[in-house]
């Protein structure tokens, strides 16, 4: 297993739904055979630039172990999820 960050900021939403789009991602990590290891809540800031017509997001970032075809799911479905404004998943070096 690799080890991975991914930094994603979630659309201004209640408290109820940013919560829920939290854990949806920390289970399909866990589902899918990876473990999360911490679940950083950023809170919300100041985009750079506006994105849709939003000038700010709810910052997350989740630092993980997982197979590749995990992150793959990840990835896919991030992109998918209407909550999410932007992704970023690196691997972390050894």
């Amino acid at each position: 297993m690799n080890n991975y960050e991914v930094m994603y900021i979630v659309r201004p939403v209640e408290e109820e739904a940013f919560e829920a789009v939290v854990a949806k991602f920390d289970n399909l990590i866990n589902n899918n055979g990876g473990t999360v290891e911490k679940t950083d809540r950023w809170g919300k800031k100041r985009l750079a630039y506006e994105i849709d017509d939003i000038a700010e997001g709810l910052y997350v970032l989740v630092t993980f172990s997982a197979e590749p075809k995990t992150v793959k799911e990840l990835d896919r479905v991030m992109k998918i999820t209407d909550e999410i404004l932007r992704h970023m998943i690196i691997r972390k070096g050894e």
